[in-house]
């Protein structure tokens, strides 16, 4: 007998040798259904020795009736791997929200977007932020943080929140991160519905992240930052897009399909919350606590 598992090489002071096709199994393996049994295909298993020396009909009926225990046996594997794969999924994505908001947050919207290509335009539809349609479709004023416009929409997106939002949970904790990111995003869209002359719709975090950005800058404003490589604080960055957004927003541009005053709008829910935040938190050990 062989020392080791013919499946997955496994060795155990017991082996169990199969006695329909002969190999040496661990203990998780030794039953003929988990290793596939080639045994099984000759019908040994099903027969008594006279049924062995019978027809071929009853032959044929075990044999069949092995295949389908195999079938069976591959077909709940799979099924219970799916299912395991799919909760493992979900176990991870409501573990990161206790963990970092902004990760979850991340990982939902790259979740998203995949839904975006895959289902097309019914679902961009039905969650896109469309100013005439927000008293019939109300729960547009978070699913939009969610959709974004193209890749690199995405990408400059989570690099932005991956970076910054990480930093902040960890100065404000999550419950108030939460409360941050989501106030901007819904402020941010209230102010392109009470700003835009046109219906397009709107999607995209931009508006929240602009929230985080500004709450980080208020409460730390001589962090460093790169914008298009050059070096700055982070709040000598906060007001260069706060006059870029102004400019863009006051001055016809062909082709700007950007929310510029959502931006504005989650810039102006941020640095209510920082300031606040700065108000009622005191640093104690390099980090702070809440006071209220």
């Amino acid at each position: 007998m062989d020392n080791q598992c013919w499946i997955c090489g496994k060795k155990e002071p017991v082996m169990y040798n199969c006695r329909y096709c002969g190999k040496t199994f661990c203990s998780d393996h030794r039953l003929p259904e988990r290793h596939g049994c080639e045994g099984l295909d000759d019908g040994t298993r099903f027969h008594s020795p006279q049924g062995a020396a019978g027809s071929g009909g009853s032959r044929d009926r075990s044999t069949s009736g092995s295949d389908k225990i195999v079938k069976d046996f591959l077909k709940e594997a799979t099924k219970n791997a799916a299912k395991g794969a799919a909760g493992s999924a979900f176990n991870r994505t409501k573990r990161s929200f206790y963990a970092s908001p902004s990760m979850a947050i991340i990982i939902i919207c790259i979740f998203s977007f995949f839904l975006e290509l895959l289902l097309g335009q019914p679902y961009y539809t039905l969650f896109q932020l469309e100013p005439g349609n927000i008293l019939s479709r109300p729960w547009t004023l978070i699913s939009h943080m969610f959709l974004h416009a193209s890749l690199g929409h995405l990408f400059f997106n989570m690099l932005v929140l991956y970076f910054f939002g990480r930093i902040l949970e960890r100065r404000i904790g999550n419950s108030m991160f939460i409360y941050l990111y989501f106030i901007s995003g819904v402020v941010a869209a209230l102010g392109f519905i009470a700003t835009t002359s046109t219906s397009y719709p709107m999607v995209g975090a931009s508006g929240a992240i602009m929230g985080v950005f500004a709450t980080l800058a208020v409460l730390e404003p001589n962090l460093p930052v790169y914008v298009f490589f050059f070096p700055m604080t982070i709040k000598s960055a906060l007001i260069l897009f706060v006059i870029v957004d102004l400019f863009f927003m006051y001055v016809n541009i062909s082709g700007d399909m950007i929310a510029h005053a959502a931006h504005l709008s989650g810039v102006f829910v941020g640095i209510i919350v920082g300031r606040r935040l700065k108000k009622n938190l005191k640093v104690s050990r390099g980090s702070f606590y809440r006071r209220w």
